[in-house]
């Protein structure tokens, strides 16, 4: 059996999920259900200083789907806005979750006057956070201390947090900014003790028949499997750079998903959407899935795994030489055409009401959409 027990900002937690802050965190009973899932460590819904913040319109939830016939993609749109609770209530329910729960309770908190992050930071101590994540990079509105830049203002919340609570602090980063790495480095330097990669992508979604915003009438936050592929790419150069954990965060759907994020370097992995999706239900199996994996590739822990990915290229670097094309086998070839439309070098013709490919330079996109997986990769001059 795979050991997935790790460390966090000095938690010991006995796998490497934790549940992230939103509605599914957002109430006693909620957490009890995470608990009960297998999760590791839940991260409260956020505590947000702007009142107004605390009352979440309805609807505020969808689901966005894209796309056209089998190429199609899912997004949680989401103006799921804070807790609904006032400083001392957030405290209490951090207390209650304390003094109910077995795992590590992590506090999340949203401010943005020096008073503000003052009172927030020492209430969730004080009621007995494990850690608090500073959640400066909230999709649905930041609220700037003084009307810096966002990188300058998150290190600046770091930093001054940090002077005031002894629990481990977790800056949630922001995909949106020119550089994340840039962002990353500077709240290491301001005494992070471990970030969370990433918030979700501030989006809109329209209705084409009142020509308005869908839902509430504004932008809105929005995730889902797609968004993986992003924070993977800045993961890969944040890792290495920094000697904080990182919580990944975005688009984990499938163990396989969570095995991406381990081996790009994050030490643990924050599930939201597919639990909003699926409910609680849906941890077990990421987890087995998970477990399966790291079985099947002969790994007995995430110490072994983690940070393994293989060196990324350079543009420089990259191989340009072409070795392979593609190759149908006749048996399997239904004659759909599918990848003659799709081809843009016009290199595929139908002999007899099956495929023939001609003159490929080994692109991959008819092996890619054959519906009877009737094309493969083939060495240059192998081709049938």
């Amino acid at each position: 059996m795979v050991d997935l027990s790790t460390e966090y900002v000095g938690l010991k937690l006995k796998n490497p999920f934790l549940a992230a802050a939103a509605g599914i965190t957002g109430s006693m009973s909620m957490l009890q259900k995470a608990e009960e899932s297998g999760i590791a460590a839940v991260v409260l819904k956020s505590y947000f200083q702007k009142s107004i913040c605390r009352i979440s319109p309805a609807p505020h939830f969808a689901l966005l789907k894209s796309g056209h016939g089998k190429i199609r993609a899912a997004s949680l749109y989401s103006y799921e806005q804070a807790s609904e609770r006032d400083l001392a209530g957030y405290a209490r329910l951090v207390a209650d979750a304390k003094a109910k729960l077995s795992i590590p309770v992590i506090a999340s908190v949203n401010c943005f006057t020096e008073q503000g992050w003052r009172e927030a930071a020492q209430a969730v101590e004080a009621a007995g956070a494990d850690a608090v994540e500073l959640n400066l990079s909230c999709p649905h509105g930041v609220h700037l201390m003084s009307g810096m830049d966002l990188v300058t203002e998150l290190a600046k919340a770091t930093a001054f947090v940090r002077s005031l609570v002894s629990i481990p602090i977790v800056p949630k980063l922001t995909p949106q900014v020119s550089s994340p790495l840039a962002l990353a480095v500077a709240v290491e330097k301001q005494g992070a003790s471990g970030m969370v990669c990433f918030n979700r992508f501030t989006g809109l979604e329209i209705d084409l028949e009142s020509f308005r915003p869908i839902m509430h009438g504004g932008y809105a936050g929005h995730g889902g499997p797609w968004s993986i592929y992003y924070n993977l790419r800045w993961l890969s150069q944040i890792a290495p750079a920094v000697k904080i954990p990182i919580s990944a965060s975005g688009g984990v759907w499938t163990g396989a998903d969570a095995a991406k994020y381990l081996l790009a370097g994050a030490t643990t992995v924050q599930l939201c959407s597919v639990i909003v999706a699926e409910g609680y239900g849906a941890v077990c199996r990421i987890s087995r899935e998970l477990e399966a994996y790291l079985e099947r590739k002969g790994f007995a822990n995430l110490t072994q795994f983690r940070g393994k990915l293989g060196k990324i290229k350079t543009m420089e670097e990259v191989d340009r030489t072409q070795e392979i094309v593609a190759a149908v086998e006749p048996e399997k070839c239904t004659g759909c055409g599918l990848c003659r439309r799709v081809c843009i070098y016009d290199a595929v013709r139908l002999d007899s009401g099956k495929a023939r490919i001609f003159s490929c330079h080994g692109c991959g996109l008819c092996r890619e959409v054959c519906p009877a997986n009737a094309i493969s990769f083939a060495s240059l001059g192998e081709r049938s």
